[in-house]
């Protein structure tokens, strides 16, 4: 049994090396990602004739794929991570590049959607790396919510300043498009009414998206104040 254990340590310790390391790529081109759509939003360059991005977004997704299957491959319930994990595999489709090979014909606005598909999957994987940080299940929890509400605010004032500047004379700058999707997030509302398809459908994703996670700050405000609670009565509080 001893010498089972022992030999069992170095498969552990290989595959613990290899999903970090999958995690780390997924991670860095996930941000990546990020900063080419962000730079490409803000110089407005049309991404579908800009063949580096196409070539470079293709990759980012053959890795995702990769990266699913890899974690299937060592997972201990297959089927379990599968249903669970299916999302990722769904989002890491390189959509935009069958659309642009197949010639499929499809407005701007769902064009530029797609666009975001990978982002999305890099989302979650920034949002499960993020959730690592704690111990604490609440905290973790309340972490990998808060990663997805600032990606979904950040990625829905790119979409509305694409869609919107120079159509809305009310957007004028991307920090104009930026306080509007805070403010449309946290359910406040905004006195800049969007003109375009993408900006009404950004309207109201943001609203829904904030509704779902807002409430997370009380369940975690309240699991900090019993876990203090906790520590005051058993002695352990210190109060500086």
């Amino acid at each position: 049994m001893a010498t089972t254990a022992s030999s069992q340590l170095p498969k552990k310790k290989h595959r613990n090396y290899l999903l970090g390391f999958m995690n780390f790529v997924v991670l860095v081109l996930s941000v990546l990602l990020i900063v080419w759509i962000s730079i490409d939003t803000f110089k407005r360059v049309n991404f579908l004739e800009n063949h580096a991005y196409m070539t470079f977004q293709f990759w980012v997704c053959i890795v995702f794929i990769i990266d699913f299957f890899v974690e299937l491959g060592y997972a201990p319930d297959k089927w379990k991570f599968v249903r669970r994990r299916f999302v990722f595999l769904i989002l890491s489709i390189p959509y935009l590049n069958i659309i642009n090979q197949m010639d499929i014909k499809l407005s701007a606005d769902a064009l530029y959607f797609v666009r975001f598909i990978p982002l999305a999957r890099g989302a979650l994987a920034l949002s499960i790396v993020i959730s690592y940080l704690s111990s604490n299940a609440v905290t973790s929890l309340f972490m990998s919510y808060m990663a997805i509400m600032i990606l979904v605010g950040y990625f829905c004032s790119l979409i509305f300043y694409q869609r919107e500047a120079g159509v809305n004379p009310e957007v004028n700058s991307y920090w104009t498009a930026l306080w509007w999707s805070a403010m449309n997030m946290s359910t406040v509302g905004c006195n800049i009414s969007p003109v375009t398809v993408s900006g009404k459908i950004v309207a109201v994703v943001l609203p829904v998206a904030g509704m779902i996670i807002f409430p997370l700050f009380t369940v975690y405000l309240t699991d900090f104040v019993t876990r203090q609670v906790k520590k005051a009565k058993s002695g352990d509080y210190d109060p500086d």
